[in-house]
C-alpha cells in the first residue's frame, strides 16, 4: 500500500503562500490603524496647541494697547473681536473631539463651561442696555453742543445757555446710579436756579424704567461672580485622562471671565463690580497678558477722577470732563460775553462734538458685535448640549 501522507505535517505550499500573504495583509492593516490613530493624535495635539498660541498672541495684542486706547470703544470692539475669534475654535475643537466630550471627566467640564455661558449671556444683555443709555447720554452732549456752537448762533446769550443748562442737568442725572441721583439733584438745581425738584425726580425713574431691562435685583458683580466661580486650572490627571482638552476648556473659561469682566468694567451695568478673581497660572502661555489687562484696568478704577464713574470707557471719561468743564462755563457766564469766555466755551463744544463723533462712529458697530457675541454663544450651546445628550435649558 503506498504510503499515505501525515496529514498533520503536510502543508500545500498553495495553502502556505496564502496564509503568509494574508498574515502580512492582517499586520499591514494593524500598523496602518496605529499610524492613523498617531495621526489622528497629532493633528488633535496641534490643534490644541494651536488654540493655546493663537489666544496667548491675540491678547498680547490687545495688552500692546497704549493708555489712550485701552478701554476705548474702539479697543473693546477688538476684544470682542478677539472673543469670538477663540470662541470659534473653541467650537471647532469641540467638534472635533466629538468622541471625548461625552466621555468623564470632560463631559462635566463642558456642562460647566456651558452654564457659565448662560451668565454671560445676561452680562451681554446688561451691557446693551449700557450702550443704549450712552446713546442717550450721547443726545443730551448734541442739544448743549447745538445751543453753544457759534457758528450755529448769531449770539450766544441766555436763552442758549439755559436751553444748556437743561440739556447739561439731564445728563448729569442719567450718569448717576440712581442711589446717588437725588443727593446730587438738589445740588445741580441750586446750581442752575431752577425749583423743579419733584419733576426730575420724576425724570429720575423713569430714565432707568427706559434703560434697564434686567431686573432691580439683577447684580452684574455677583453674575460675574458666579461665572469665576470654582474655575480652577485642571489637575495633571485630568489633562491626561480628556487628552490635554481640559486644558481648552479651563482657557475658554477665563478667556469668557475676563472678557466679560472688562465690558462690565467698561459699560454701565447695573451694581457694577470689579472684585472678580482671576485665577490663573502664569505658566499659561496666554496667563500674562490676560493678567497684564486685568492689572491695568484696576489700576485705572482706583484713580481718582475715575473712582466714582459709571463706566471705565474712555469716552464715558471724556463725556464727563466736557460736562464739568461746560457747566463751569455755564453757572459762571456773564452777559455779554467776552471774547475770551466765548473762546473757552468754543473750545469746550468743539471736544465735545468730537466724542459725539467718534461715538456715532462706534456705538452701533460694538453693539452689533454684543448681539454678535451673545448669538455665537447661545449657537454653540446648543450644538454642544446636543452632543452630550443633554436638554437645552436656559436659566
Amino acid at each position: 500500500m503506498p504510503a499515505t501522507p501525515d496529514h498533520h505535517h503536510y502543508q500545500n505550499p498553495l495553502h502556505q503562500s496564502s496564509f503568509a500573504s494574508l498574515g502580512r495583509s492582517i499586520l499591514s492593516i494593524g500598523r496602518d490603524q496605529v499610524h492613523a490613530m498617531e495621526g489622528n493624535f497629532n493633528d488633535q495635539d496641534q490643534e490644541l496647541e494651536s488654540f493655546q498660541k493663537q489666544v496667548a498672541e491675540r491678547f498680547h495684542d490687545l495688552a500692546s494697547a497704549g493708555p489712550d486706547d485701552l478701554l476705548s470703544i474702539a479697543w473693546i470692539r477688538r476684544l470682542l473681536d478677539v472673543f469670538l475669534c477663540c470662541q470659534e475654535e473653541f467650537r471647532a475643537i469641540l467638534f472635533n473631539c466629538k468622541g471625548a466630550v461625552g466621555r468623564p471627566p470632560l463631559d462635566r467640564m463642558i456642562v460647566d463651561f456651558f452654564e457659565r455661558c448662560v451668565k454671560a449671556l445676561d452680562i451681554c444683555n446688561a451691557v446693551r442696555d449700557g450702550i443704549g443709555q450712552i446713546r442717550q447720554w450721547q443726545k443730551h452732549m448734541e442739544i448743549v453742543g447745538c445751543a453753544l456752537d457759534a457758528n450755529r448762533q448769531r449770539t450766544l446769550g441766555e436763552g442758549q445757555f439755559r436751553r444748556a443748562k437743561k440739556a447739561l442737568t439731564d445728563l448729569a442725572i442719567g450718569m448717576l446710579d440712581e442711589r446717588d441721583a437725588s443727593s446730587v439733584l438738589a445740588q445741580r438745581n441750586r446750581s442752575f436756579s431752577r425749583n423743579n425738584t419733584g419733576r426730575d425726580q420724576r425724570h429720575v425713574g423713569h430714565f432707568r424704567s427706559l434703560s434697564w431691562s434686567v431686573s432691580r435685583s439683577w447684580s452684574a458683580a455677583r453674575q460675574l461672580h458666579a461665572i469665576g466661580n470654582n474655575l480652577v486650572a485642571p489637575r495633571n490627571n485630568e489633562i491626561a485622562a480628556t487628552n490635554g482638552l481640559a486644558v481648552s476648556v479651563f482657557t475658554m473659561n477665563s478667556v469668557l471671565l475676563f472678557v466679560m469682566w472688562a465690558l462690565v468694567a467698561a459699560i454701565p451695568c447695573q451694581d457694577r463690580g470689579l472684585q472678580a478673581h482671576l485665577s490663573i497660572p502664569r505658566h499659561f502661555p496666554w496667563a500674562a497678558p490676560i493678567l497684564s489687562l486685568h492689572e491695568r484696568i484696576v489700576e485705572e478704577s482706583k484713580k481718582r477722577d475715575r473712582k466714582n464713574s459709571i463706566g471705565l470707557l474712555k469716552e464715558i471719561h471724556q463725556i464727563e470732563r466736557c460736562a464739568r468743564r461746560l457747566t463751569e462755563l455755564a453757572d459762571s457766564v456773564q452777559f455779554p460775553l467776552t471774547e475770551e469766555r466765548e473762546l473757552d466755551v468754543k473750545q469746550g463744544v468743539q471736544e465735545l462734538e468730537q466724542v459725539c463723533d467718534v461715538m456715532k462712529e462706534g456705538l452701533d458697530p460694538l453693539e452689533r458685535q454684543v448681539r454678535e457675541v451673545f448669538h455665537r454663544i447661545v449657537r454653540s450651546r446648543t450644538e454642544g448640549l446636543d452632543s452630550l445628550g443633554k436638554p437645552n435649558y436656559s436659566e
